[in-house]
């Protein structure tokens, strides 16, 4: 008897419809074929105990899988459960004649149960594309896939439930979620917040104008002057994440397996990698690509601690994506392409020993050194930061200070009134949506200087000895801190401002 059963593929972050044939015919033997991978080989093993340990048998016939199309590589556990369902239908062991109408997904334990799997959304987004009436799924990833409306989502914790159901018995109910009411839960309530941050002052200040125009920022100051506390807190300050953006992030999540039983994801991602990491891991990729940290962190913030102890060439590979926007990842057969829409926050300590620039502590490195430790980053990474700050430690007297600071909320409000401004600005232009995405021509069109900020700009870049690349950054930078004050024009208090974020361009810090 031959029997048509449908699981799904990832590639990238949209799914494939899998179509699983399964015929039995006389003879024995266990043949599956359509470029399955080890792990899909080996669910003959986990399948037959499952059914085993169920009441049910793996018949002693000639059994022949395809899954098609078969010139498509299939990979990972969890066809376990379409493969199972398939055999046992065509077997004639359970009833089946709706199984066609359902994308059916789950990696399977010994004694039935089922394992999570990944990319549950992008499956059930393609579920519904293709008018499949609903989608069986392990329990744990339900939520994700109930995001989906018009889908009948059911999440089991065993192959017995899934039986259950196609022979009539059992009262197994689909999961509902109502998305906006999910996306809206525990909004306003970021885990940590500007409010604990004693000081500070222009540094959260620097953090509010990097978060209204997405400019990517670094900090620079010695150990323990609260370098990674503040870039901790951003995300706090960032305006919500809209319904597209959410389902964005939610469906790349889902592919790299890392939701924990949650539905849409309402917070913004913040991801910091440890300097060991490799390329491939930063950016994706292997043999079965995989979305990498750039990717993870796509709508919210990239964190890199301690930047010039990355190695150079995983900075390097970093420098197109941060343009782009995405990132392509090719193979001989196929290719793949992660969105990796992040603001950067790097640290950094002045030096080896971290206490060059520090009036309180001795000088253990010489101009030498601190050359030699900050030419590890390279000049077309540092060109795509724009504001450089320098962090210094907090005196006793405000760490001591029980006066509660400013909450994130009340930054948020000024951040989101501000990119709103940019929204109106850019609605007509594709792919440009806050001030940092600006290229040279929009500069000049936005960014219209009178005299007197010209004459001050003139004098900073001479006098300071700022490099031809900080002019366009701190015309991208002005025009954010006039659209923090509602400022049609950018006038010369703006461009004074933004000046003073550009640390590294300074003579003496790189050559």
């Amino acid at each position: 008897m031959l029997i048509k059963v449908f699981g799904s593929a990832v590639f990238g972050v949209e799914a494939t419809t899998i179509t699983v044939e399964v015929n039995i015919d006389k003879g024995v033997g266990y043949h599956l074929v359509g470029l399955p991978d080890n792990a899909i080989k080996e669910s003959s093993y986990r399948i037959a105990a499952a059914l085993k340990n169920n009441g049910y048998v793996l018949p002693g016939k000639k059994i022949t899988i395809n899954m098609a199309p078969a010139d498509l590589r299939k990979e990972g556990s969890a066809y376990d459960l379409t493969l199972a369902l398939g055999i046992l239908v065509a077997s004639g062991q359970i009833k089946g004649d709706a199984i066609d109408k359902y994308i059916i997904m789950g990696e399977l334990s010994l004694d039935g149960s089922l394992q999570p799997i990944k990319g549950a959304l992008p499956i059930a987004i393609k579920a519904k594309e293709e008018g499949f009436k609903g989608f069986f799924l392990p329990k744990h990833n339900v939520k994700e896939a109930a995001i989906v409306k018009d889908l009948d989502v059911y999440g089991v914790e065993n192959v017995q439930e899934v039986i259950d159901f196609f022979e009539g018995k059992g009262n197994l109910e689909p999961t509902k979620i109502d998305t906006r009411a999910e996306f809206y839960k525990d909004l306003d309530f970021p885990e940590f917040d500007f409010s604990d941050v004693k000081g500070q002052e222009s540094i959260k200040r620097c953090m509010e104008i990097a978060a209204a125009g997405g400019h990517n920022i670094i900090l620079i100051g010695p150990p323990g002057a609260g370098k990674t506390m503040l870039a901790k807190r951003l995300p706090s300050i960032l305006p919500p994440m809209t319904l597209h953006e959410a389902l964005e992030t939610t469906k790349i999540h889902s592919v790299a397996g890392k939701l924990k039983e949650v539905g849409l994801m309402n917070q913004r991602p913040f991801r910091s990698p440890h300097h060991t990491i490799s390329n491939v891991a930063l950016v994706g990729g292997g043999s079965y690509p995989q979305p990498g940290e750039i990717s993870m962190a796509h709508n919210g913030v990239l964190f890199l601690d301690e930047l010039p102890e990355f190695k150079r060439d995983v900075l390097e590979v970093m420098r197109q994506p941060l343009e782009d926007r995405e990132v392509t990842i090719s193979r001989a057969k196929f290719t793949v392409t992660y969105p990796s829409s992040f603001m950067l926050v790097a640290s950094m300590n002045p030096s080896p020993s971290g206490f060059f620039n520090d009036p309180n502590a001795a000088q253990t490195a010489s101009p030498y050194e601190m050359q030699r430790y900050l030419s590890k980053i390279s000049g077309p990474l540092l060109d795509r930061i724009d504001i450089h700050i320098e962090v210094t430690p907090v005196p006793f007297e405000k760490l001591s200070d029980n006066q509660k600071a400013e909450s994130s909320m009340t930054i948020r409000q000024r951040v989101t009134s501000a990119r709103e401004i940019q929204s109106l600005r850019f609605e007509k232009m594709e792919n440009i949506h806050y001030n940092a995405q600006m290229n040279t021509k929009h500069i000049r069109e936005f960014c219209v200087l009178d005299e007197d900020s010209k004459t001050l700009l003139k004098n900073a870049m001479e006098r300071l000895n700022l490099s031809a690349r900080a002019y366009d950054r701190i015309l991208k930078v002005a025009r954010t801190i006039s659209d923090l004050e509602a400022s049609e024009k950018v006038q010369s208090n703006h461009i004074a401002e933004a000046i003073q974020y550009r640390s590294l361009d300074r003579d003496g810090w790189l050559g």
